[in-house]
């Protein structure tokens, strides 16, 4: 998992934050995933894949804050105010694996 450094937009004004992103690669594709902002992109390579996410960020968080939606989706997300700073959720993969799982199939 990598961090990733975003600007948050809160009526013109900016400020970094590290986002966790995680890539994997899902066919031919690599998926990219930022878990505190639920957003993912895809790209058909991992260098792809970053540039993808680095741009759905700045297009996600500017369309929240012309929407007047910024604060109200990040608190819903676990985020924290700190003065004039938004503080993403602390998120730790606990683990990871494939499970067997009976599915039913529509006649």
């Amino acid at each position: 998992m990598k961090n990733h450094i975003a600007r948050i937009s809160k009526n013109r004004s900016h400020f970094s934050v590290s986002l966790p992103l995680q890539i994997i690669k899902d066919g031919n594709a690599f998926v990219a995933s930022c878990p505190v902002l639920d957003i993912a992109t895809q790209g058909s390579t991992f260098e792809e894949a970053e540039k993808m996410f680095d741009e759905l960020v700045k297009i996600f968080v500017e369309e929240l804050d012309h929407m007047g939606t910024t604060a109200e989706y990040l608190l819903s997300m676990g985020w924290t105010k700190s003065k004039k700073t938004w503080v993403p959720p602390e998120r730790q993969l606990l683990h990871e694996s494939n499970r067997q799982v009976n599915i039913p199939c529509p006649a």
